[in-house]
């Protein structure tokens, strides 16, 4: 099943593994459970450490399935499935981690997960070809080598649709604890535990409050707001970054072909670098955090102030604005009722749970065209809907979904209600915009991609804002408020791009430096 550059590439992680491991196969007759027995043994055969046996351990019936359990203690984690794709990954650091090597968490998230009490026992359910999955995965399995108490099985839906069905997952990655859904979408650990520990948030709330003023700080983690955070350590100043999830879009993004000397990358990935780059500069990142009000300072020079939906307020010289977008709603009845019940805004994450169904796109740009192009080749039939007369995608790829058999375009159409049973979507209604009659499309799921929204409603009434929602800047980023600065897909710079974003976060990190060293010199900035 691997190939030669990857069993060496494994073998290599492998040497770190510090105590013996021993994967245990659940397997069947069928196909996939074979495939599943040839990937333990290849596994094995790289690791003098690694031993694979088959049979039943007595905690699990699914099949395929295999428990990795670090020999001779309960320390382990188990994949239902096979664990390729995006989950390679998560594969692999489950192999290393068991196997004893250090997770990459702080002294404080492990003593926080070993001090947990109770019995937890959490399913995931994931789709191979979902971004997003693995860091929910990584984030359990890892909690579960630290706390032998908790229990985790990561399952892959699409291998196991009965499962699917019965619990009625339609968006992944979906998570339960003891047997009750626990929580839907991407998270990280530290998202995990403030569910698990109810006295997280206030922990961690007083230890923001407690920090000194920043002279420049980032709010928002994505491309903008790392470029602008690197920009500004780089000076020497006291730099900080408050990010509701560090990446940002780019976490959402499959594929990246157009990132500047990078010929192919995926978001996830770039999301990391970027962090990791910030890290190097020893910034202070306040990850999982969201900014609720700005209250910019009294008089050039002064402190403005952020307050965080956790009760801690920020105070910072200079503040860069890089909040970014999210996926525009469709703001129709039955929207939110379905979402994650049909309703969904990730083909790649959530297509493999529809196949065999019938689904529509909602949206004929390039985002929705790509989209139903990739749904095509999984699910019964695809209808495309778009509300103007033409599709706006670019002509290669209308050319490509116009050869697909099971794809129906519907142009000049509103869509007015996502129809349902109360438990999952049944039908999606649209109006013809020309004749006015009404239409049903009897389906399964709705995918939406309609563009993006900016993050600015918690900044009305502070800074200059468009019709649209878009902070108003300037050639520097500046913007209608003295000391506070803005970049990224959040503003009027035209042309949603990652490297744009990076080159408008870097430019108003440098405006933002040039502000403080033209303030008077009675104002001092805060030593790094």
């Amino acid at each position: 099943m691997l190939d030669t550059a990857l069993k060496t590439q494994l073998k290599t992680y492998l040497a770190n593994i510090r105590q013996p491991i021993e994967l245990i196969a659940a397997a069947d007759d069928s196909a996939k459970s074979r495939e599943m027995v040839d990937l333990l043994a290849e596994i094995a055969a790289l690791s003098d450490k690694v031993s694979v046996t088959q049979g039943d351990d007595g905690d699990d019936a699914r099949r395929p399935s295999f428990l990795i359990r670090r020999t001779g203690t309960p320390v382990g984690v188990r994949f239902a499935g096979i664990p390729l794709g995006h989950e390679f990954t998560s594969l692999v650091l489950a192999l290393l981690q068991v196997g004893g090597h250090p997770p990459k968490l702080s002294d404080a998230v492990i003593a926080q997960i070993a001090a947990l009490e109770g019995d937890y026992h959490f399913e995931t359910y994931f789709s191979l070809t979902c971004q997003n999955c693995p860091d929910v995965v990584q984030a359990l399995n890892v909690m579960s080598v630290v706390n032998p108490r908790i229990r985790h099985t990561a399952i892959e839906g699409g291998l196991f649709q009965d499962e699917v069905a019965a619990r009625n997952i339609l968006s992944v990655p979906a998570v339960f604890l003891n047997g009750e859904l626990f929580a839907q979408g991407r998270m990280e650990v530290e998202q995990i535990l403030a569910k698990l520990d109810t006295g997280a948030g206030a922990r961690t709330a007083a230890a923001i409050a407690a920090k000194d003023p920043f002279d420049v700080l980032v709010v928002g983690g994505g491309p903008a707001g790392a470029a602008a955070a690197i920009y500004a350590a780089r000076k020497g100043i006291r730099t900080g970054v408050v990010a509701e999830r560090f990446g940002g879009q780019v976490l959402d993004t499959m594929a990246i072909e157009n990132f500047i000397s990078v010929q192919h990358t995926e978001g996830p990935k770039l999301a990391q670098q970027l962090e990791a780059h910030v890290d190097e500069y020893g910034v202070d990142v306040m990850n999982l955090q969201r900014a609720e009000q700005l209250t910019p300072a009294r008089s050039p020079g002064g402190l403005h102030e952020v307050r965080l939906a956790g009760g801690a307020t920020l105070k910072a010289r200079t503040v860069i604005l890089s909040t970014g977008a999210r996926w525009r709603s469709m703001n129709v009845p039955g929207e939110d009722a379905y979402r994650n019940k049909g309703v969904t805004y990730c083909p790649h994450c959530d297509g493999p749970l529809f196949r065999g169904k019938r689904v529509a796109v909602i949206g004929g740009g390039n985002s929705g065209v790509e989209a139903a192009i990739d749904l095509a080749g999984l699910v019964a039939h695809v209808t495309l809907i778009e509300y103007a007369a033409d599709l706006k995608a670019d002509a290669v790829l209308q050319r490509k979904l116009a050869s697909l058999p099971n794809v129906r375009v519907v142009t000049s159409a509103m869509t007015t209600e996502v129809a349902g049973d109360g438990t999952r979507v049944t039908a999606l209604h649209y109006k013809d915009r020309n004749s006015g009659e009404a239409h049903e499309v009897p389906l399964e799921g709705v995918f939406v991609q309609i563009g993006l929204v900016p993050n600015t409603e918690w900044l009305k009434d502070t800074v200059g804002l468009t019709l649209h929602g878009e902070i108003e800047v300037d050639a520097r980023g500046e913007t209608s408020v003295a000391g506070i600065f803005a970049a990224g897909d959040v503003t009027t710079v035209p042309f949603k791009q990652i490297v744009i974003a990076m080159g408008e976060g870097s430019k108003a990190s440098l405006a933002a430096f040039d502000y403080l060293i033209r303030l008077p010199a009675e104002v001092e900035t805060v030593a790094a």
